[in-house]
């Protein structure tokens, strides 16, 4: 398919594809072909495979979000979720194009694009060509993972999550979002995301350690989740206890706890965060892949 893709590129226009290459959104017959497709890379697919496992169906979701699919004839062999993020699964970056091209003609807006690095930023740039542009670009964050037990000893407050205290996990949420990309996830309302943290809640993946006076020391949650593959997101200390050497007990606890679901835990971090790295390293997490973020 390449072989017939690359002497294309070089007079496309960013709303053409190669022949024989099409896009369209995905339905529910298309599930079992996304599915064995995503499954080629578990853990660099966790997103989509953790959506397919809960929601059943490759089909739009009751709140708009689709999947396109990118077809060579009737071969599923590339797609792209396309809700509040785009999350490219198993995409060259030659077919980028042709899916940017797709997203475009939605009219949906973005929040980010995120995923393997060579498919997010060849999507990022050809949508940059059709007048999206982005405030910031992540382009070397190491997909890390951990398989077996972690190289420290697990901080033993880390706990799930409750209800109970959500007026409380919330804020540390809240926080960690701003400071991970710069603005509240509060604008425009707080019922979206309070929706979202409170679903993590219910599900188990939300684990936090609440000190005696019942402030958030430390708090990550697992954001995506197969029998297979978990994904850490959020990863927050409360500023006043950093420093503390504290870190490297929670992530371990995190560890521990997320294998209890899946046998492989991973995460991703954003290149320049040394002193993350080094903690996820201490832990026994290697990187095996580069992803990036753009933020739209």
């Amino acid at each position: 398919m390449l072989s017939r893709v690359a002497p294309w590129l070089a007079s496309r226009r960013e709303d053409e594809a190669p022949a024989g290459i099409s896009v369209r959104t995905l339905d529910g017959e298309d599930t079992a072909s996304l599915r064995s497709l995503a499954q080629r890379d578990p853990v660099g697919n966790v997103f989509i495979l953790a959506h397919l496992r809960t929601a059943g169906t490759a089909a739009p979701t009751s709140g708009g979000a689709g999947i396109f699919g990118v077809f060579d004839g009737g071969l599923l062999v590339g797609a792209c979720w396309a809700g509040a993020n785009l999350v490219p699964v198993q995409l060259d970056p030659a077919l980028a194009g042709a899916v940017a091209a797709a997203a475009n003609r939605s009219g949906r807006r973005y929040a980010s694009a995120f995923g393997p690095a060579d498919a997010v930023l060849a999507l990022h740039a050809k949508l940059a060509a059709l007048g999206h542009r982005a405030h910031e670009v992540r382009d070397d964050q190491p997909l890390m993972t951990i398989e077996g037990p972690p190289a420290v000893e697990p901080h033993p407050g880390l706990e799930r999550g409750h209800l109970a205290d959500f007026e409380r996990i919330l804020p540390a949420c809240a926080a960690m979002f701003e400071e991970e990309v710069g603005y509240s996830p509060f604008l425009g309302g707080r019922e979206f995301y309070s929706r979202r943290v409170e679903g993590l809640i219910r599900q188990g993946h939300s684990l936090v350690h609440l000190n005696e006076a019942r402030d958030v020391v430390f708090k990550a949650e697992l954001g995506a989740v197969t029998a297979e593959v978990t994904q850490v997101q959020g990863v927050w200390m409360n500023p006043k206890f950093r420093g503390l050497g504290l870190s490297a007990g929670y992530m371990a606890a995190v560890v521990q706890r997320a294998q209890e679901i899946a046998p492989v835990t991973s995460l991703y971090v954003n290149g320049f965060n040394t002193r993350a790295r080094s903690t996820y390293e201490r832990v026994g997490f290697v990187q095996r892949d580069t992803f990036a973020t753009v933020l739209f």
